[in-house]
């Protein structure tokens, strides 16, 4: 699956006050009506324990520039990810600042896929900036880039 190339994103969800969130490369947009988005969630994540408690999440959609937030993100520490990452609360959820695109949603369904849980989430806001977005390929991290049409 490494020559798959995927969007990297941070999954996130809220302790008691506090940010937590997880680098997520396996999510994507599901239906348009009603709008839904699916994301896949290690079973041992701390974010996922929090996204099955409070019912949402939020979808950080990185930018190109966001390698290192990436990188942070999908450590298996917990606490500390986002020391020296710049973020808001939008719909009770942490926000990135800067990532090319956010989704806000409430869980409608968790399903069991291998070693990892199915997360079904009906969009409730979404918001995406002009930036590149960051990508994963060949287990490095790229953006995409438009060929020329002729």
């Amino acid at each position: 699956m490494a020559h798959v190339a995927t969007p990297v994103a941070v999954a996130t969800s809220m302790n008691g006050g506090l940010p937590v969130g997880t680098t997520v490369s396996a999510f994507l947009s599901l239906s348009m009506n009603p709008p839904m988005v699916l994301v896949s969630l290690d079973r041992g994540s701390e974010t996922l324990e929090l996204v099955t408690e409070s019912r949402t999440f939020g979808l950080n959609i990185l930018a190109s520039d966001q390698h290192s937030a990436a990188l942070k993100f999908a450590t298996k520490n917990g606490l500390g990810k986002f020391h020296g990452v710049r973020w808001d609360i939008d719909h009770d959820l942490p926000r990135i600042t800067g990532a090319a695109g956010w989704v806000a949603c409430t869980v409608e369904q968790i399903l069991e896929g291998g070693d990892h849980m199915i997360v079904l989430g009906n969009v409730v806001a979404a918001e995406q900036h002009d930036s590149d977005p960051l990508t994963y390929h060949r287990r490095t991290f790229g953006t995409h880039c438009a060929l020329e049409m002729v």
